[in-house]
């Protein structure tokens, strides 16, 4: 049923509009199309990003008066749990928030990924089809004339290697910039050299063993990723001081 659910309400939509692209791009590129397909999706969900850029804003700002209401309250852990919820309350955060937010993006960032992954655009899935897709008169399978999208090209890995290194950096330079002290702050500093330095080489060896649909896909989105940090520190303003 799960697998049902998945495929009507994500996968089988952005197989579709894969579809459309490659229908609507000069030459049916299907790199193209795989390219303005993730960079349109990020876009779709950016006001989901923005939500939770606002609602981490909000609560680093509130760190300092939980770090009092901490210690106020040390050893105490019901009185803390009760001041910590009023203090949410005050301040209007729902510190859950960013975690639907998460929620709502995992499955439309799997289906595009699988989508990429398993589909090899050589012959169209009719079955997946809907009525209204238009289906593409000539597909190609060479990104530009250069890569194969079927195949896999080192390039391609190490450019998806080095955006997710970048998208980090911005990170953690911005709305995911490790705070506090103690188990917490090592916790994150951990969490952010991982993200850093071992999800790149991550990404690129994933990239070069899959293909460079794959490859393009983690480029887009990277690249989008990257953009959409700079965006969103030009309209939600994070505390610097904390």
């Amino acid at each position: 049923m799960i697998s049902t659910l998945f495929h009507t309400f994500f996968y089988n939509p952005i197989y579709n509009a894969l579809v459309t692209l490659i229908a609507l791009t000069p030459g049916g590129d299907v790199g193209v199309a795989v390219v303005l397909l993730t960079v349109g999706i990020r876009l779709v969900l950016l006001p989901f990003s923005l939500s939770a850029a606002r609602t981490q804003r909000a609560m680093k700002s509130l760190e300092p008066k939980l770090k009092e209401l901490k210690e106020r309250h040390k050893g105490d852990k019901e009185k803390e749990a009760v001041g910590t919820l009023a203090l949410y309350r005050e301040a209007r955060v729902n510190p859950f928030s960013s975690i639907l937010v998460a929620l709502i993006q995992i499955p439309v960032l799997l289906a595009l990924f699988w989508v990429f992954s398993d589909e090899p655009f050589v012959t169209l899935d009719a079955t997946r089809l809907y009525a209204l897709t238009p289906l593409p008169h000539a597909t190609s399978l060479e990104f530009l004339g250069l890569f194969s999208v079927a195949g896999v090209s080192l390039t391609l890995a190490l450019l998806a290697g080095f955006t997710q290194y970048l998208q980090a950096h911005l990170a953690l330079a911005g709305t995911m910039k490790p705070s506090g002290d103690g188990a917490q702050g090592d916790f994150q500093r951990v969490m952010g050299t991982q993200l850093k330095y071992v999800f790149p080489v991550l990404i690129g060896v994933i990239s070069y063993t899959t293909s460079s649909a794959i490859a393009l896909y983690f480029i887009a989105t990277n690249v989008a990723g990257s953009l959409q940090e700079l965006y969103i520190r030009r309209k939600v303003s994070l505390p610097s001081n904390v």
